[in-house]
């Protein structure tokens, strides 16, 4: 087994403890940084993205293996060029005001830093505000992804949307939304660009907004 292998199979156990000594060992050895971040790290969480879709693994695991991806990329970064750890885009990502979970939204956090993007995590109970802020203050950011456990507080993502609109900032990010009482339908009516119904489709859904 490859040392590009062995980091692959250590992302999909979750063994945070042991990969950072392999990422720095492989560097040692010569082996290319950026392989080591594409086909070890992001393509383990893209094939934990798949599990999960199927059924075979579930939230915890996710998080675990997710754990995982951030320590061997920590490990990693200071060998990548500055483009190459730039990331694939830029995100903001947090849970809208008045709800205070988050368990949902960190995964999705994890696993998109995981695949890649630069993840500017505002937190959770986040105001409108605060959301454009980070927009104007990072002109690179392509994609807004908004979390809502509660449907009191859905609203908020309609809010942020028009927002976007009222600064002149719709044209430049895409919004994704998402969390337990979200659906396609309210993503339509509100005018958010996609709706994630789990951590897995969330992914999906950025990188394809990406690649566009």
């Amino acid at each position: 087994m490859s040392r590009v292998e062995e980091i692959y199979e250590l992302v999909l156990k979750g063994r945070a403890k042991d990969i950072s000594e392999k990422v720095a060992q492989a560097i040692d050895a010569g082996d290319d940084p950026k392989e080591l971040m594409n086909s070890g790290m992001i393509a383990a969480m893209a094939e934990i993205g798949e599990r999960f879709s199927r059924g075979e693994l579930f939230v915890p695991e996710m998080m675990i293996s997710a754990k995982a991806m951030q320590k061997g990329l920590e490990t990693l970064k200071p060998f990548l060029s500055e483009e190459e750890s730039a990331g694939i885009g830029t995100i903001v990502i947090a849970t809208v005001a008045g709800d205070l979970h988050d368990i949902g939204k960190n995964l999705v956090a994890m696993m998109l830093e995981s695949s890649g993007f630069e993840v500017i995590d505002l937190g959770c109970d986040v105001p409108v505000d605060a959301f454009i802020q980070a927009v104007k203050d990072n002109p690179n950011v392509s994609l807004v992804c908004a979390s809502a456990l509660l449907t009191t507080t859905m609203p908020a993502m309609k809010e942020i949307v028009n927002a976007l609109i009222e600064a002149g900032l719709r044209d430049q990010v895409k919004v994704l939304i998402g969390g337990a009482p979200v659906t396609q339908k309210f993503c339509d009516e509100i005018g958010a660009d996609g709706y994630g119904e789990d951590a897995a489709a969330a992914i999906r859904l950025a990188k394809g907004y990406i690649a566009a």
